[in-house]
């Protein structure tokens, strides 16, 4: 039975970027820099059957290769943070092909995504962490920039069941294509 998501890559200087930040937070758990990436519909343990019902219907996405640029980190959980990640900056394309995974999603019969989509990179998991040396790493991250970077395909990654996943396999890419 997989564990499935749909997700983008970060493209690998970028990974190199957000991998110079580690450090400085204990109580953090650090992500590998293979595993960054983006998710767009976490799918969950599901079966075989149910697994190429989805990879069939995700060939059929249309959609055109479109820009992104990570900006800023910040966690999640407010006055508990559990997650620590670096924010993307607002794309109507993201949201878009995240939309199209979710109806995917659901007219297979999945109940529908409960989380506002929050599109991230997640660089820690976080228990405990020191808040004062948690709060500077986001206040000395908060103007963090990445490059502009293209967007031409999305994946279906698995995961092996565990705390915090990783590490991610890519089971299926997709292509956007330009002329659509």
């Amino acid at each position: 039975m997989p564990r499935l998501f749909t997700g983008v890559e970060i493209p690998d200087d970028v990974a190199f970027d957000l991998d110079l930040m580690r450090g400085g937070i204990s109580g953090a758990r650090w992500i590998d820099r293979e595993s960054y990436h983006i998710t767009l519909r976490f799918i969950g343990d599901i079966d075989e059957g149910l697994a190429r019902e989805i990879s069939y219907e995700l060939e059929g996405v249309e959609a055109r290769p479109f820009k992104l640029r990570l900006s800023g980190c910040d966690v999640f959980g407010g006055n508990k943070p559990h997650s620590l990640f670096a924010a993307v900056e607002e794309s109507p394309e993201l949201r878009r092909l995240q939309s199209i995974h979710e109806r995917i999603c659901q007219t297979l019969g999945l109940p529908a995504e409960q989380r506002k989509f929050a599109p991230h990179v997640t660089l820690a998991r976080l228990k405990e962490p020191n808040l004062r040396a948690l709060h500077h790493f986001v206040a000395s991250h908060n103007l963090y920039k990445s490059r502009v970077f293209e967007v031409g395909r999305f994946v279906l990654f698995s995961s092996r069941p565990s705390r915090g996943g990783g590490p991610y396999a890519v089971e299926e890419s997709y292509r956007l294509q330009a002329g659509l």
